[in-house]
């Protein structure tokens, strides 16, 4: 379950996150939407520092395109995100995102020790919701030239005022041209690798997600673990 919670975590502290600010429907679209450029075998590697009670922490991320497909007759490019899990194994998931409307139609995880698995139409469903929840609350509030590990861009500035954020991005950057971002609490997220061969991570088979099978070996691996 732990593995689990690290997917569910690596979802809503980065690709949501980053989806949210470039969520859109095809009658209100955002300016922030143009900062979405994908292309095939490219994609970014980020440091996120988040601050919590603890103090800080680093999460390094991966994001890329690694495919295209299409949906009802629209593009749609297969993003993957990499991330790490508490143990610091690998996470990997894809998501399909067509390019009009920027909406998640596909969403599929690969767990250390559980395989591939494709999330449930549902909750896929539910994630283009929560896009939706904030547009057009992103502003563009002119030029800067942004320094960070992957070198110096000349960025859009994007700002929001309902949650106090601020983006930075480039077209030199793919997918979301994000180069720096800074939240509210003080978090930041930064560039450090512009990649240009990103391999699709997700190997074997796809089954389907099967919440009570991962349940049961969740207790299988507790009475190996503490035997009576």
């Amino acid at each position: 379950m732990k593995r689990m919670i690290g997917v569910l975590a690596l979802l809503s502290v980065f690709v949501l996150p980053v989806s949210a600010q470039m969520g859109m429907d095809l009658f209100r679209k955002p300016a922030i939407a143009k900062a979405f450029h994908p292309v095939v075998g490219k994609g970014a590697q980020y440091d996120e520092v988040s601050q919590g009670s603890n103090g800080s922490r680093t999460r390094t991320l991966e994001i890329g395109i690694v495919g295209k497909d299409t949906v009802d007759g629209k593009d749609g490019y297969w993003m993957q995100f990499v991330g790490a899990d508490e143990k610091q194994q690998a996470i990997v998931g894809k998501s399909l995102i067509t390019v009009d409307d920027l909406q998640f139609h596909r969403m599929i995880v690969q767990i250390p020790g559980q395989g591939a698995m494709e999330l449930p139409a549902s909750m896929t469903a539910n994630n283009r919701g929560k896009m939706n929840e904030h547009l057009n609350e992103w502003r563009s509030v002119g030029s800067d030239t942004i320094t960070v590990p992957a070198g110096t861009f000349t960025c859009e500035h994007w700002r929001n005022d309902q949650n106090s954020s601020d983006v930075w991005t480039s077209d030199k950057v793919t997918p979301f041209g994000m180069v720096k971002a800074v939240d509210k609490n003080g978090g930041t997220t930064v560039l450090t690798k512009v990649l240009d061969s990103i391999p699709d991570r997700i190997t074997g088979p796809v089954k389907p997600f099967d919440m009570q099978l991962i349940m049961q070996q969740m207790q299988q691996q507790r009475q190996q673990q503490h035997p009576q």
